[in-house]
């Protein structure tokens, strides 16, 4: 008999919650990458990884040794988190500091991806998550590379987003304080890029890379 997934009900401010699929998949799709916990040998074992997602599973990939891996392949429950961080929330207390954040938590069993068009399509999607166009610019996998990548998917009909926006939540007493209160906040930038030195003659910078950088500069 499996062991149940836990609940996914937002307990500590549960109006922050979100459940709805739009709300869960846009966050996972900003997330640049992902924390995987699972249990190995009886002991916690947390990782950082990158992720996509391709409909309603997320998509992980490794080298064929990787430990995580070994732990996922046992159909344990498994657990993902990504965070988005927005803003610094400054208040006059310093109690009531916080950050405006979108979290999503998933709770599921992974499956193994052994199918090597599913392969190639989990692949292209990891391509254009990092930088759109780049799948046909590059390299594609060959049948050799295909095979010492192991894949895993996981579903996300097992998930909760958790959201907070807005300014600080100071106490009334507070709000007479001179102290500043505000919202810093937080975005990821792209710096200039650095070509590769390795070849006798650098590639011209592509359009798409160009467009890619310019979307991501502070404006």
């Amino acid at each position: 008999m499996e062991q149940p997934l836990p609940p996914i009900t937002v307990r500590r401010y549960p109006e922050r919650g979100r459940y709805d699929a739009q709300t869960i998949h846009e966050i996972i799709d900003a997330a640049p990458y992902c924390h995987v916990a699972v249990v190995k040998d009886n002991m916690p074992l947390i990782l950082p990884t990158f992720h996509v997602r391709i409909g309603s599973e997320i998509f992980l990939h490794g080298a064929v040794a990787n430990g995580l891996f070994k732990a996922l392949e046992s159909k344990a429950p498994v657990a993902v988190a990504m965070t988005l961080l927005d803003g610094w929330v400054l208040a006059r207390s310093w109690f009531n500091h916080s950050a405006n954040y979108r979290s999503v938590v998933i709770f599921g069993r992974a499956r193994e991806v052994h199918d090597l068009d599913e392969k190639r399509a989990v692949f292209r999607a990891f391509a254009d998550k990092v930088v759109p166009g780049r799948w046909d610019d590059a390299r594609q996998p060959n049948a050799a590379e295909l095979r010492t990548t192991r894949m895993f998917a996981i579903p996300i009909d097992h998930a909760s987003a958790k959201i907070r926006s807005g300014p600080p939540e100071d106490t009334p007493e507070d709000l007479l304080r001179p102290t500043w209160a505000g919202v810093v906040p937080v975005a990821q930038v792209l710096g200039a890029p650095e070509p590769d030195q390795a070849a006798s003659a650098a590639s011209p910078l592509p359009p798409y890379l160009l467009a890619w950088i310019r979307q991501h500069q502070p404006r």
